[in-house]
């Protein structure tokens, strides 16, 4: 299973229509394809023909943007994922689901059930959720602290890859523990990669740590090379002192494309998707990667030190860690006004766009690639399918030239693609 040489690894990140909030003004696009599968599975039948990784799906249950805004996530992913496993024949399959708001035993079974009937391409993205509209959806006046949430995705991943291993061995679980009380073995029988690999997506301290001690994947949000080659060390390390092969874990940010024939094409395209966007959406999603109210931000000024230094207090944030790293290292690194920062993040977020040709989206890949800031990327193109189809007919051939990417699928599973190894029986965590 184990590779010669370190090799590229590309999934798309699929949000609905695309990252841009413009997207669904673009004529490709139609009122329902984020609620139409033939969109989904077009988007991962391009992907496969690039020679992608996987077909990746984000999930919050509850709102998270204004939908008179933008399309929202809105179909359950798996319902999604197993239409993708049945139109494409190698491309894998990544779904998003909460530790906070499932049942592991439940969620086990049912990814495993898509993991053995795809002939193992599938890989479970692991979050704690910190959306407050999802826990009133659950029956939580708050959102449960930060602290609770990782305890419980820890001792959830344990009970969930444990479950998976009893598929392989036929040892029934027995876990008792602090949140969990299961005993018994799944009816779904294993899969051919034995267990799906897990992705990470947290990017707060506890989530890097626990990124290092469980997951092959880390879907993490950096905006400059240094942070990304910081945020990589300090998982692999966390990895190596886990007893793990730090190879074994993929450090994979997501990069925004905007892909133009030339760089005044792409900005202008950027420009098209920004029109039917309210100022207020982005200044709202900056508000809340930030932590900061609007009314204490001055557009014309940088965001005052006060406000930026040492952790923001975990009794009021209830935001992302990871992103506001980012976005804050992004706003200190270049002393950028309120106004050039939102301009820079394109309302709000936490990842590193490139707005360009083909040659400097391959050349930032390549740049992160070489750095070992990366392993790869979950790419969000700013539109799709055309944003995701430019960057397969474009960048994936410049990839290839230069030796960083396959020209077809050699594995067979997504666990031998992401080069990472089976545990050997007995190694799960089912306590």
């Amino acid at each position: 299973m184990s590779r010669s040489r370190r090799q590229l690894v590309l999934n798309v990140n699929v949000l609905d229509v695309g990252i841009a909030p413009g997207a669904w003004t673009l004529d490709d696009v139609h009122a329902h394809s984020f609620v139409d599968l033939d969109h989904f599975t077009r988007i991962a039948q391009i992907a496969e023909r690039g020679t992608l990784d996987a077909f990746f799906l984000a999930d919050g249950p509850g709102f998270w943007e204004n939908p008179r805004v933008k399309p929202t996530r809105a179909l359950e992913p798996a319902v999604i994922l197993a239409a993708v496993a049945t139109a494409t024949e190698n491309l894998g399959l990544i779904g998003t689901a909460s530790t906070t708001f499932n049942d592991p035993r439940d969620l086990a079974e049912r990814f495993l059930s898509l993991d053995y009937l795809s002939g193992g391409r599938v890989a479970w993205n692991v979050v704690t959720t910190y959306s407050p509209t999802a826990a009133a959806n659950f029956g939580f006046d708050q959102i449960p602290d930060r602290d609770y949430r990782y305890r419980r995705a820890e001792a959830f991943v344990g009970v969930v890859t444990a479950l998976w291993e009893s598929a392989r061995s036929g040892v029934p679980v027995s876990h008792h523990s602090e949140f969990f009380d299961v005993d018994g073995v799944l009816r779904v029988p294993s899969s051919e990669q034995g267990q799906p690999p897990l992705i990470q997506a947290g990017g707060s301290p506890a989530g890097r740590d626990l990124a290092g001690r469980t997951a092959h994947g880390v879907f993490s949000a950096e905006l400059t090379l240094d942070a990304g080659r910081r945020h990589s060390k300090h998982v692999k390390d966390v990895a190596r002192a886990a007893g793990r092969n730090p190879d074994d874990v993929k450090i994979l940010p997501g990069l925004i494309t905007v892909i133009g024939s030339t760089e005044a094409e792409a900005v202008a395209r950027h420009e098209q998707l920004r029109t039917h966007v309210p100022a207020k959406f982005g200044w709202d999603r900056l508000s809340l990667t930030l932590g900061v109210p609007l009314a204490e931000l001055d557009l014309d000024q940088p965001i005052p030190a006060s406000l930026l230094d040492g952790p923001p207090d975990p009794a009021t944030f209830a935001g992302s860690l990871g992103f506001r790293e980012s976005v804050v290292g992004l706003a200190r690194e270049r002393n950028l006004t309120v106004a050039q920062l939102l301009r820079e993040l394109d309302g709000g977020g936490g990842h590193r766009a490139v707005i360009g040709t083909p040659g400097q989206v391959a050349d930032t890949i390549e740049a992160w690639f070489r750095a070992e800031a990366a392993d790869g990327f979950n790419l969000m193109p700013d539109a799709l399918p055309s944003g995701l189809d430019t960057f397969v007919d474009e960048v994936v051939p410049l990839l290839r030239k230069r030796g960083l990417f396959r020209h077809e699928y050699a594995e067979k599973t997504l666990r031998e693609r992401f080069a990472v190894q089976l545990p050997e029986y007995g190694t799960a965590r089912s306590a």
